[in-house]
């Protein structure tokens, strides 16, 4: 079995993951381009100190991962971190050890030493979107109802726009982030 570090080693730059992107590609650079970073110099020098390791586990149809990779991206190349991501679904040793309410939910941040100790994680969402995305789903009808697919489809389509174009839930991301990253440094 391989190690987390053996998966950070094998994969693949962030910023060249966000640029081979094929599915939600142009939304993941609106937050990109979009986001400024905090002013937050403590954070980023405390970073700069630490400097951990970062393994993403994610895939470029998700919304969520849309959004946070993003963000990540820009606390990342503020503080010099080398962030790399695998893909979820050619990796599913890797995800099962990382599971959300018993699920393969992305992205998995997960924070390394220098030597491949995991720190700690972070994700799949910060705790104000997860109750945003709980409070749409409890507006779908049951499901089943001949509308719950269509009504659903519909919710992931008006989340997704939220996330690529809502500069609060940006913060939110980064705030979160912040929050995982500060205990590990």
């Amino acid at each position: 079995m391989k190690t987390e570090q053996q998966y950070f080693e094998e994969g693949k730059p962030l910023a060249l993951y966000m640029e081979e992107m094929s599915t939600l590609k142009d939304n993941s650079y609106r937050v990109y381009n979009g986001f400024t970073l905090p002013e937050d110099e403590a954070f980023i020098e405390a970073l700069k100190a630490k400097k951990p390791n970062i393994l993403v586990i994610t895939e470029d149809w998700c919304g969520d991962a849309m959004i946070n990779n993003a963000i990540l991206r820009k606390i990342a190349e503020a503080a010099d971190l080398d962030v790399r991501a695998v893909l979820r679904d050619e990796n599913l040793d890797l995800i099962d050890r990382y599971l959300t309410n018993g699920g393969r939910a992305i992205p998995i941040y997960i924070f390394l030493s220098e030597e491949g100790e995991v720190l700690g994680t972070w994700g799949p969402r910060a705790p104000e979107l997860q109750a945003y995305v709980m409070k749409c789903r409890q507006a779908l009808p049951p499901k089943e109802s001949e509308e719950f697919d269509a009504a659903q489809k519909e919710m992931y389509t008006m989340i997704g726009e939220e996330n690529a174009s809502n500069d609060q839930f940006w913060h939110w991301v980064y705030a979160s982030q912040k929050q995982a990253l500060e205990k590990v440094i």
